[in-house]
C-alpha cells in the first residue's frame, strides 16, 4: 500500500481510511462527491455508508439525502444494510423522517 490511511477525515490531504481499496484524499473525494455522476455519487456514498463508521457518513450525507436517496443506497451497503434499515426504520417511526 502506497498511501498511509487515516482517522483524520478533516485534512484534506489525509487519506480516509474507509477508501482503503480506493485511494483519494479527503479533498478528492470531496470534489468527486460534488460533481460525479450520479451512479458514481451513489457508488461512493455506498462504501461510505458501508465501511466508515456510522456517525462519520454526515460529513458526506446528510440524513435527509439518505432518506431520499434510500431505494438507490441500500444495493450498495453490502453487510451493514440491517443497520441502516434499521435506523431508517426508526427515524421514520420516530417522525424523524418522512419516508
Amino acid at each position: 500500500m502506497g498511501f498511509p490511511l487515516s482517522t483524520d477525515l478533516d485534512d484534506p490531504n489525509a487519506y480516509p481510511y474507509f477508501l482503503w481499496d480506493d485511494p483519494m484524499t479527503n479533498a478528492q473525494l470531496r470534489e468527486r462527491l460534488a460533481t460525479a455522476s450520479a451512479p458514481e455519487r451513489t457508488r461512493l456514498l455506498g462504501k461510505i455508508l458501508r465501511e466508515a463508521r456510522d456517525t462519520e457518513v454526515w460529513r458526506y450525507i446528510t440524513p435527509e439525502e439518505f432518506a431520499r436517496r434510500w431505494s438507490e443506497l441500500a444495493p450498495h451497503l453490502g453487510r451493514r444494510r440491517p443497520f441502516w434499515e434499521w435506523l431508517f426504520g426508526e427515524w421514520r417511526r420516530q417522525g424523524l423522517i418522512d419516508a
